[in-house]
């Protein structure tokens, strides 16, 4: 007969100490981060996180003395200066509410079914996670190929961010991988039986994530350390079996996976019914999300009118031809089309990204800058050939005539070298 690993029913006075700070620790991320997993909870979110937005700056102001004021939230980068204090306000309440808890709940046997509860949040929390970045790396979302304006950007003018992006970028093939993995991970921690190694995968997973956002300085850092620890908080329970069965090679007894039941049964139903709802809505629902904003904005999606890169064969301003002088910062080098924004590369080797506007029918190309929406700049163009442009116009206060050689991307190295099974010496340029 097979021994189950059982429940402890008493508990040591660290145990329940280190799970009341875990507990509310976990509970409150989640709170504050919950990261589009939980299915049409973003209106609620916006409504509660708002107070916090005028308590977190107040706190960094008056109670930290913070040389700089937090303006910044949660967005694009979740490493925000609010970010941080969020984690050291989360562990303040955490701490101070632990204490009390200890002393209220001192006669507490255990806590097994709060810890099982606990664990199922966390699991559905990471494999939500798992399933959502691993959705937008099957379609190739999240890391796009390198387009006309990355190809020429010098290396070192590349942010560590920007270097991991066109990396990850580069290969399709990489994507699916790392995608399936993720999705993997997250398939497994929905469900009891492979909850264990469903965390194993996750911890390898979130932690390739983790070194590549401390390592690449990218802005998700706190993110993918809470994976990191929420995969291992999972794994806590099974702690002894496998330190037995990997490393002391000896007998790893099953572990106990009943789950822990209503008494009625038809809210049992409802439970499973609910989770295997959330389950198809996440995996579903985020595989076709992806596939339709892939349609969109993916690798494959269609570009717009006149995208590409152009080499600037003559630039005249003013009726004057500027010779392609490297020391002069106003003729144009190369100029980037991309999806509603372009780059002018100047002779100097800088470039400037602007807005992008086309008008097919007037023929018209309006640029402003990022900052500046008012003062815009309106050319007229003429396709001379299907790979020479003509522009007409003003160019900050002068007139200029600009003609553009398209170039053909396919004959970057980059682009062109594809896969060889066969390499009869090492083609590393």
């Amino acid at each position: 007969m097979t021994t189950l690993t059982a429940e402890s029913p008493y508990w040591s006075a660290l145990q329940k100490i280190a799970f009341r700070f875990f507990f509310l620790f976990f509970i409150l991320f989640i709170f504050f981060n919950p990261n589009g997993v939980i299915p049409f909870y973003d209106g609620i979110y916006n409504l509660y996180i708002e107070p916090f937005h005028k308590l977190i700056p107040w706190l960094g102001a008056h109670v930290l003395h913070l040389a700089k004021p937090i303006t910044e939230f949660t967005g694009g980068s979740g490493d925000t200066t609010y970010d941080y204090v969020i984690i050291l306000f989360m562990t303040v309440i955490s701490v101070v509410v632990t204490v009390i808890w200890s002393i209220t709940g001192r006669n507490t046997r255990n806590y097994n079914k709060l810890l099982y509860w606990l664990t199922v949040v966390i699991r559905y929390y990471v494999a939500i996670t798992m399933v959502l970045y691993g959705s937008i790396k099957i379609i190739k979302l999240q890391f796009p190929a390198p387009g006309p304006g990355r190809l020429i950007q010098p290396l070192g003018t590349m942010s560590p961010m920007g270097l991991a992006w066109t990396y990850m970028g580069y290969s399709t093939g990489f994507n699916i991988f790392t995608g399936m993995a993720e999705l993997t991970c997250g398939l497994l921690l929905f469900f009891r039986k492979t909850t264990t190694l469903g965390a194993i995968v996750g911890l390898v997973v979130a932690g390739n994530i983790m070194a590549i956002n401390y390592c690449f300085d990218v802005p998700v850092k706190l993110l993918s350390t809470f994976l990191v620890l929420m995969s291992l908080f999972i794994l806590v329970r099974d702690f002894r079996r496998l330190v037995n069965f990997f490393f002391l090679n000896r007998d790893a007894q099953p572990s106990n996976l009943s789950p822990h039941r209503f008494k009625a049964r038809w809210k049992n139903i409802s439970l499973i019914t609910v989770k295997y709802l959330i389950v198809a809505y996440v995996v579903i629902g985020y595989m076709i999300s992806a596939v339709q904003a892939g349609a969109q904005y993916g690798d494959n999606a269609k570009k717009p009118p006149l995208y590409g890169l152009y080499n600037v064969e003559s630039f005249v301003k003013n009726n004057d031809t500027l010779p392609p002088l490297t020391t002069d910062t106003t003729r144009w080098n190369k100029l980037v089309i991309g999806n509603r924004y372009s780059q002018v590369k100047y002779m100097n080797d800088t470039m400037k990204n602007y807005n992008f506007a086309l008008d097919t029918i007037k023929h018209k190309i309006t640029l402003n800058t990022f900052k500046d929406t008012l003062h815009k700049f309106v050319f007229d163009y003429t396709l001379q050939k299907p790979d020479v442009m003509l522009l007409k116009g003003n160019w900050k206060k002068d007139s200029v005539q600009i003609r553009l050689h398209k170039v053909d991307l396919g004959n970057f190295l980059l682009l062109k070298r594809g896969f060889h099974f066969i390499n009869e010496e090492p083609f590393n340029r």
